[in-house]
């Protein structure tokens, strides 16, 4: 009886223990409801304890799993075959949960392990995180987000990530087409392919697939220039009813930073001795520019003894506790309601020029970048233009350069009438 007694405790405090630390529920067979019917499809279902989510007590979240189905339906007609088979299925994945199988983790040739969708592409972003910015950072969440719910309305987030091929992925980018945009669907091929370079790097996947699929042209959105008599009339404007406004925008305009890196910038970012400030880039971690005296001169009004302020604020400098995104939609709805009320005073001076939505205040850079170009034209041959422009706007490469510069129509060509004169 020794042995028999040794055995059930044994086996009593297994089946306890797997309870009090459940990480999976029975498999169990859906058979089309109560009355069994044949016509609907029958598989077999059970959850597992997700490897990160938790609910709302903090505890593991038990996930309900892919249906399994293995071509029950296709190959058995009647209810008894069907029963039969799925409960065979049931039978060995149960065995498997108690053998340690997870549906998160797989095994090849019984050692090496293998990521699934959902854990390869946290590892991934995981990673990646380190090296993008705070805005970066959010598109690459929602843009995987959206990803990981495509994968997961097809049964494949939990699947093998070698399962995850150029198929799935134009799937994924042509739906986002059809309810959106292309621009749209170029950029979740653009953070798609650079989480998958990510994996490739980490050998989890043996190449790059995405880089092979198609860009779709797109029609840019252009930013209008303004005239150099509108500017002044603007600045004029604004001296007087916004003059917190103004600074923001002569920092992009002499400057010729973005809206967003203005926004990023902080006392401790000046150094007035040298003129010259640093400022976080796109395009690479912090770049060093000049300042220019027309910046100087406003810099010098200013109180700059705490390095940890921002340089603009909605009050001047200052702490200011939001993101950067954040800091910048506030001042481009504060140029909204600026350029309305500027319109209004237009109208009142009899003026018909009315500013639209295309003047922004990453206008103020495309105005200054042209007049700049144009100036040195007066000066010096293309090449030497070029070299002395890009110290000054900081783009990377003369490619960029030439690119921007194109897009805005920096460069127009002299009068060609007398090419279109018939009588000369």
């Amino acid at each position: 009886m020794g042995y028999f007694f040794n055995t059930l405790q044994t086996v009593y405090a297994t089946v306890y223990s797997h309870g009090l630390n459940k990480k999976f529920t029975e498999p169990k067979i859906y058979h089309g409801g109560e009355e069994f019917d044949l016509s609907k499809r029958w598989y077999v279902y059970y959850s597992y304890e997700h490897p990160t989510k938790k609910d709302a007590k903090g505890n593991p979240l038990l996930k309900r799993q892919t249906p399994i189905m293995l071509k029950v339906n296709q190959r058995y007609k009647t209810k008894k075959e069907r029963l039969f088979h799925l409960q065979l299925i049931c039978d060995a994945l149960l065995q498997m949960l108690k053998d340690g199988y997870s549906p998160y983790i797989e095994k090849i040739d019984g050692k090496q392990m293998a990521y699934t969708a959902q854990s390869a592409l946290d590892f991934a972003f995981d990673l990646k995180k380190s090296l993008l910015g705070e805005t970066s950072i959010r598109d690459y969440r929602s843009r995987l987000g959206r990803f990981k719910k495509y994968l997961e309305q097809q049964g494949l987030l939990e699947r093998n990530i070698l399962d995850i091929d150029k198929k799935i992925i134009n799937g994924h980018l042509n739906e986002i087409q059809k309810t959106s945009s292309a621009r749209n669907r170029n950029n979740t091929k653009m953070v798609l392919g650079s989480i998958f370079s990510v994996l490739e790097d980490n050998e989890i996947i043996p190449r790059n697939f995405i880089h092979n699929i198609k860009k779709l042209k797109t029609n840019p959105k252009r930013n209008k220039t303004y005239s150099l008599d509108i500017v002044d009339g603007l600045y004029d404007f604004l001296e007087v009813n916004d003059p917190q406004l103004l600074f923001f925008i002569k920092l992009v305009s002499y400057n010729f930073l973005r809206p967003i890196e203005v926004c990023r910038l902080k006392v401790g970012d000046i150094n007035l001795t040298q003129k010259q400030l640093q400022v976080k880039a796109k395009n690479k971690l912090v770049k060093t520019k000049i300042i220019p005296d027309l910046i100087i001169d406003e810099l010098k009004k200013l109180d700059l003894a705490n390095a940890e302020h921002f340089l603009v604020s909605p009050e001047g400098i200052g702490p200011w506790d939001t993101t950067e995104t954040n800091r910048r939609n506030y001042f481009s709805k504060r140029f909204k309601k600026a350029k309305v009320q500027y319109n209004l005073f237009l109208r009142e001076q009899g003026k018909s020029f009315q500013l639209g939505k295309d003047h922004t205040v990453y206008s103020f850079r495309h105005t200054f970048i042209t007049k700049l170009y144009r100036q040195l034209r007066m000066e010096y041959s293309t090449t030497e233009t070029y070299d002395r422009l890009m110290l000054i706007t900081g783009h990377s490469t003369l490619e960029a350069l030439m690119a921007y510069l194109r897009d805005i129509d920096a460069e127009l060509p002299d009068d060609y009438s007398s090419y279109l004169n018939l009588k000369g």
